[in-house]
């Protein structure tokens, strides 16, 4: 299916409102956790109880959901349908005449979330197109399976040309390094320049066989990381979702160990309990990790991009190989900063949203777009 055939159904504003049933039903699980018995305090096993306890009792008793849900609401947030699925995106248009369109895209366990510190950062040079990934929060519930990245991609291609954008660019981390890369190979005469972070690039066999000493350093890595996490969710994601739909202490610490594992500067915790607030109120445990599922199980081929690529890699918790990405992609720009990990936009939003200005605006071509103003 191209994306021009998907169908498109309305665009309504909406107000980020979680009822207050809600947040008491969370207080009242979270009063009647079960902790589990401690073994140990470090993390080699896992997220430590002690951990999770204090977390619990932050999350229960200062963790203030409404200030966090008006700092999420001064962004324009908007539901619309596309091939049948409820997409959620935050729309900030700049002031500037000559902004040029970009898309921001998450991965797991981040959320839209990630990006609060960047889009005042970018808003000036850019028209800010901030979307819930199928299956993630306010996308949600997953209308269908099937969701693949090449199918994310189609439904997100078709969302920037509703919002009358014909050239943009797009950023992806994460989950969203797989489908920004195949919203450029469906439509590239649209897509102006992809930037990723946190990607991953694997072997062939085509590729040079000596890599570099930081290269094999990172490969090392790659292979010694605890990927249990990932054979979960790519073989079981409806079974892990009874736990984590049920138990908002199972949520938490579900997520805390990527974050500790993968994080490489201190993550604000009020931040944090946000993004796994908006996972537990919108009950999307299972459906964000099918996106692991569909990914392992779509075996169709995908030629490499042609979209000129920039690849941004944090100081630490990072696999790129670059002899391997450009396998994939048409890579123009590669930045190996000293600072942050896996969440970049999060850690690091100053270096990041630099990032992203060097990239578009020496690598790629500069190009406006009207925007539309959705319904």
């Amino acid at each position: 299916m191209s994306a021009t055939a998907l169908s498109v159904v309305g665009m309504n504003e909406i107000t980020i409102r979680i009822p207050q049933s809600d947040l008491d039903d969370l207080h009242a699980r979270l009063d009647r956790t079960r902790w589990p018995a401690s073994v140990t305090d470090d993390w080699s096993r896992g997220t430590p109880v002690a951990h999770a306890r204090e977390l619990a009792s932050y999350w229960r008793d200062g963790f203030d959901w409404r200030a966090q849900e008006a700092r999420l609401n001064e962004l324009a947030h908007f539901t619309t349908t596309i091939d049948g699925q409820k997409i959620h995106f935050a729309h900030e248009r700049s002031s500037n005449p000559d902004a040029m369109p970009l898309m921001l895209l998450h991965g797991w366990p981040s959320s839209f979330v990630e990006f609060l510190d960047v889009i005042p950062l970018l808003r000036n040079d850019f028209h800010l197109v901030v979307p819930s990934l199928p299956g993630f929060a306010f996308s949600s519930p997953l209308a269908s399976p099937g969701w693949t990245p090449k199918r994310m991609a189609q439904a997100l291609t078709k969302l920037m040309a509703e919002l009358g954008y014909e050239r943009y660019g797009v950023q992806g981390g994460d989950t969203g390094a797989f489908v920004a890369p195949e919203m450029g190979k469906l439509a590239p005469d649209s897509v102006i320049g992809i930037h990723l972070n946190a990607i991953l690039s694997f072997p062939s066999g085509d590729e040079p066989a000596i890599l570099s000493e930081d290269e094999q350093s990172r490969w090392d890595a790659l292979e010694a990381s605890n990927d249990g996490y990932f054979h979960i969710q790519s073989k079981s994601p409806a079974t892990l979702a009874f736990g984590l739909s049920d138990s908002p202490a199972g949520q938490l610490a579900w997520i805390a160990e990527s974050f500790h594992r993968w994080a490489g500067s201190p993550i604000d915790r009020d931040r944090f309990l946000t993004n796994v607030s908006l996972y537990w109120f919108t009950g999307t445990a299972g459906s964000a990790a099918m996106v692991y599922y569909e990914h392992v199980n779509d075996w169709s081929y995908s030629e490499r991009g042609t979209v000129p690529t920039g690849v941004l890699l944090a100081a630490t918790n990072e696999y790129a190989i670059r002899p391997y990405a450009e396998r994939d992609h048409n890579i123009v720009h590669w930045s190996q900063k000293d600072v942050g990990g896996h969440f970049f936009a999060l850690e690091q939003p100053h270096e990041f949203a630099s990032d992203i200005n060097a990239f578009f605006g020496s690598g790629c071509a500069r190009a406006a777009a009207r925007p539309s103003t959705p319904a």
